[in-house]
């Protein structure tokens, strides 16, 4: 009761409420803070922090490439892991939707990217040509930010007229510029060429179109299409020797061992070697002796098969699906296709790199040169994967609260 009055103050109206600070909003139920999934990100954070250990191990005693700084890798995979849970932030602020709109510059921005690494601002590393030297120890992948662009470009596409209510699924047109507006990055990334960030972006299209419901001969003329694809590049020579080696070295494992063959020799020596507990953090044998090449970034798998062991290696294989399954759940979710579209890009995206960068070190798949996310040392590996993660929270938190 209000003194004098005889009124009833009630503060179901708005006008009556109380104010709430910044920290009570976030809080509040509904919020970015509430909507979250934080399942989801508890397995990222997770994953980037055992990458941090398992980076350290292979690197610390590698005076020739740490310049002497036993935490020197371990720091900045540490700051590019801070810059890029900086960047999901930004992504999740910004919202998916409103991003919608910022698709052309988002795709000019990768495209040109792409095209600096063929100029003479290219630079090549470990025998990929697809990186940009900035000076200061540190460098960029642009085919990296190239999966971010073809999953909103496809998604806007693809959902356009289904999700303005015109039709129920993609119509022929839709789906033609979606394929020829990830064709041009793909194209020129082949041309590097950069095997490895192609596989992924071909199961991310696949992905996406399989998903948007788009007629399925689409998807059978897009494999008709791969094959003849793959049969030309080996003809006309596009792929380099040593690209042609690492599958000739995956058909045949004892071909060449102390070669071409070396690398996945010495990453199942020391899988196995781990058995069921690992020989201890920092006591691996193949990892201190620097036997497997590239510990660190590509093969970083193989030191938590050695020093973990069956236990360790089983977990990172369970926190990479248990972001698979709240990404999935997410998509399923959303209150709109280009919502679904966007999430199962970054699905595909994820599990396709995760599954080939461990098939490798296990001998099931060809030594492609792709990092093991949010796991290996890496710059834009990091920087993309956690935007990727972030337009995952978009899509959630902008659902109605009601979903």
């Amino acid at each position: 009761m209000t003194a004098g009055t005889g009124l009833t103050t009630s503060y179901r109206d708005p006008r009556f409420a109380p104010r709430r600070g910044a920290v009570g909003r976030l809080l509040s139920r509904g919020s970015v803070l509430w909507r979250m999934d934080w399942i989801l990100t508890g397995g990222c954070l997770a994953l980037s922090l055992l990458g941090s250990l398992l980076v350290w191990s292979a690197t610390r005693d590698r005076t020739s490439i740490n310049h002497g700084d036993s935490t020197y890798f371990l720091v900045r995979h540490v700051i590019n892991m801070a810059i890029g849970i900086g960047l999901c932030g930004v992504v999740m602020a910004f919202g998916v939707r409103r991003l919608r709109t910022a698709v052309p510059f988002i795709y000019a921005f990768a495209i040109l990217g792409v095209l600096a690494v063929l100029s003479p601002l290219g630079s090549t590393v470990n025998g990929a040509h697809s990186w940009i030297v900035l000076g200061g120890g540190f460098s960029i992948q642009p085919s990296e930010f190239c999966k971010i662009a073809i999953t909103l470009g496809m998604a806007s596409v693809l959902s356009a007229r289904v999700d303005a209510g015109e039709r129920e699924i993609p119509d022929d047109r839709a789906v033609l510029q979606s394929l020829g507006l990830a064709a041009i990055p793909m194209a020129i990334i082949l041309m590097m060429p950069d095997l490895g960030s192609t596989m992924v972006m071909v199961v991310l299209v696949l992905g996406i179109l399989a998903v948007s419901g788009a007629p399925k001969k689409w998807l059978a003329g897009l494999a008709l299409v791969g094959a003849v694809g793959a049969t030309a590049v080996v003809k006309l020579h596009i792929l380099h020797q040593y690209q042609i080696d690492r599958f000739a070295a995956f058909a045949d494992p004892n071909l060449d061992p102390s070669g071409v063959g070396y690398n996945t020799a010495q990453a199942r020596i020391a899988i196995g070697s781990g058995g069921l507990l690992g020989k201890g953090l920092f006591h691996g044998s193949q990892t201190t002796g620097q036997f497997v090449p590239e510990q660190q970034t590509d093969f970083v798998f193989t030191v938590a098969g050695e020093e973990l062991g069956f236990l360790g290696a089983g977990l990172i294989l369970v926190l990479l699906g248990v972001v698979l399954w709240r990404a999935c759940r997410i998509a399923r979710q959303s209150a709109d296709l280009y919502g679904t579209l966007v999430a199962s890009g970054v699905v595909s995206w994820f599990a396709f790199q995760a599954f080939e960068n461990i098939g490798m070190t296990l001998g099931i798949m060809p030594v492609a040169g792709i990092p093991l996310p949010f796991v290996s040392y890496g710059g834009s590996s990091m920087f993309a994967v956690w935007v990727g993660v972030g337009l995952l929270q978009s899509v959630r938190t902008q659902r109605p609260v009601s979903a």
